[in-house]
């Protein structure tokens, strides 16, 4: 009898829930090109580093040039791309635009904030609100250039469509346009007798250097100093091996951590993969020793 009545109470006894499943854990956004870039920006934006390296590199130039002057033989094209004689040649200075003299951080803060990727038409929109401004110690030299006689050069990768735009804002943001020289050399500039590979603009370099000295080069990416014919990490280190000396002396390279051919190398060239497998080739680069 007290087993039945166990077997009773068991019976009228009310079945325990079952336990609420824990909560799941919200998923991170899928990463983005924007998210990668945000310390670079941040630094490029936003810091007195940023700017100080910027006004170093110019001063150095600004310096060197003066120097150059004195040397009439003294010439900063690739050996290359001098196809006549240096001696005699008016005197020039080439500079790269973006990220050289004018300043896009905006466009690249709007890509985080927006979670988007580089793209032709934003891109496109941003250089025709001519809104970008001077980089640290840009226009100091350029105008001490032209102060001193010297022809100031825009060789850019900047797509035909915009060079009325970008030039534009050259002019708005004080950089010295020589009126009776084609000083703007764009991407697509036809140069006779030089045949171009793809944005190289070696070619364009040697048409300034069949009327011209050099007396420097300033960029943000090896491509503003010399054709890699392979962009891979080793074909750019062997490239620039036998200028090593020339750079703070000739040539005056930028800090650009945000773009370019150096990450399209790391990446492998491999531009147009999905973000997360961007991300994993990068780490994959990393040295750890």
């Amino acid at each position: 009898m007290p087993f039945l009545l166990l077997l009773a109470g068991c019976a009228a006894s009310p079945s325990r829930a079952p336990a609420p499943a824990a909560p799941e854990a919200p998923r991170p956004p899928p990463l983005t090109y924007a998210e990668t870039n945000l310390n670079a920006t941040l630094w490029a934006q936003g810091t007195v580093e940023h700017d100080m390296a910027y006004r170093g590199i110019y001063a150095q130039a600004t310096r060197q040039i003066t120097l150059a002057l004195k040397q009439k033989d003294w010439d900063a094209l690739p050996k290359s791309e001098r196809k006549k004689p240096a001696r005699g040649l008016k005197p020039a200075v080439i500079v790269d635009v973006d990220e050289t003299v004018l300043d896009n951080s905006p466009y690249q803060a709007r890509l985080i904030r927006d979670g988007k990727e580089f793209d032709e038409y934003s891109w496109d929109q941003w250089c025709r609100e001519q809104r970008a401004l001077a980089l640290p110690g840009a226009l100091e030299f350029a105008q001490a250039a032209a102060a001193k006689g010297v022809t100031v050069f825009y060789l850019t990768n900047r797509a035909q469509h915009l060079n009325e735009a970008t030039l534009a804002n050259l002019r708005g943001a004080g950089f010295p346009v020589a009126e009776k020289e084609t000083v703007f050399l764009g991407l697509g500039t036809v140069v006779e007798g030089c045949e171009a590979s793809g944005s190289d603009k070696g070619c364009r370099r040697e048409l300034i250097g069949r009327r011209y000295r050099v007396l420097a080069l300033v960029g943000d990416q090896l491509g503003d100093f010399i054709d890699v014919d392979n962009n891979t990490v080793a074909a750019r280190a062997e490239a620039a091996k036998p200028y090593a000396n020339w750079f703070g002396e000739r040539w005056f390279m930028l800090p650009n951590p945000t773009y370019g051919s150096w990450d399209s190398a790391l990446l492998g060239n491999q531009r147009g993969a999905e973000a997360p497998v961007k991300h994993q080739i990068r780490r994959d680069a990393l040295r750890t020793e």
